[in-house]
């Protein structure tokens, strides 16, 4: 079994600031995460896709927010546990006892739960048999662009995603944008953009249709769209893109008897602690009056409750605030020489 100050659950932006602010504090800590690399939605959804709301940074990607976050914090030497999911949880006196799905065991006296919107998958193509097509032709993310170029692309949505991305792959392939209604979900902005692309004859558009079925074989060279009025398409593609949104599972955690509010869990604002003493829940997975799905406020979190997980972890010592300009023992665990 592990002794740790804080088991993080979550390897998100939020989940690595919080390994930020405890090991400037001097706290060890181990960081559990379901995915098989650390930076969460960020990285596994859209680590192309340009984020316009972290201070100081007019645009990154998903991917450079990961990677700074993972540069910030190299001086803890961290350890991450992937592919890994909390089983269990137990407490015992005043510390708290967790079970991994391999069987690790780890004791703490602090549980940061900062794992977004809980376990996530994509919701697929309602079509049977086409796993052996997925990861190959088939995708329901876009982990590196590049694999795109120069192909014959059918993508299938109508919200921000679908639209972000035919608009950015229409840039070096041919891209087919299919929707099952005649409206899209997005932003003024990006619909005029993408009204002027099928104008210029640059992206093609279908609505209202949704897919009918595949070629047969091994290789995907074609498939067929279906309208409401039996009409059928057929279309070449090389590639399939799908999005249709996230279905969300919270997992153990729904069972470990924390007040929640749909799916989120109730925290206090003081210190953003559970109804259970000792337990955290930070970003999107948090709920208070006035909550702010952004990943600022997921980093404001972190910052109040690596206080309160000091206290409980070293109750003999006092809590002294510090400004991470100035502090020379701050420095001096970051491996910083002061001028």
């Amino acid at each position: 079994m592990k002794k740790t100050d804080v088991v993080i659950i979550g390897a998100g932006p939020v989940g690595l600031f919080a390994v930020h602010q405890l090991g400037i504090k001097g706290l060890r800590m181990e960081v559990i995460d379901n995915l098989d690399k650390p930076g969460g939605q960020c990285i596994e959804l859209y680590p192309d896709k340009p984020i316009y709301d972290i201070p100081a940074l007019p645009e990154c990607s998903g991917e450079t927010l990961t990677k700074n976050l993972l540069e910030q914090i190299k001086p803890f030497k961290t350890k991450f546990h992937l592919n890994e999911r909390v089983q269990e949880l137990v407490k015992e006196d005043n510390l708290w006892k967790i079970k991994t799905n391999k069987g690790q065991s780890f004791i703490a006296p602090n549980i940061i739960i900062a794992g977004g919107v809980g376990s996530f998958e994509p919701r697929k193509l309602p079509l049977k048999d086409l796993e052996k097509y997925e990861g190959k032709n088939i995708f329901y993310s876009i982990p590196d662009k590049e694999k795109f170029k120069n192909k014959n692309i059918v993508i299938f949505g109508g919200g921000d995603s679908a639209l972000d991305w035919s608009l950015e792959l229409s840039k070096f392939s041919k891209v087919t944008l299919v929707h099952r209604r005649n409206e899209f979900r997005g932003a003024p902005h990006t619909l005029s953009q993408l009204d002027k692309l099928k104008k210029s004859g640059k992206i093609l558009i279908k609505t209202p249709f949704q897919i009918h079925s595949v070629n047969e074989g091994d290789t995907l060279k074609s498939i067929t769209i279906k309208n409401d009025e039996g009409k059928t398409e057929k279309l070449d593609a090389d590639i399939i893109l799908g999005f249709f949104g996230l279905i969300m599972q919270l997992g153990p955690i729904a069972e470990w008897g924390l007040n929640m509010t749909k799916k989120t869990i109730d925290v206090n604002t003081n210190n953003f602690q559970t109804n259970k003493e000792g337990i955290f829940a930070i970003g999107d997975i948090s709920n208070y009056p006035g909550k702010l799905k952004l990943i600022l406020s997921g980093f404001h979190e972190a910052a109040l409750a690596s206080v309160e997980c000091f206290k409980r972890a070293r109750p003999n010592e006092k809590y002294r605030f510090q400004f991470t300009t100035s502090s020379k023992e701050i420095h001096s665990r970051l491996g910083i020489k002061d001028k």
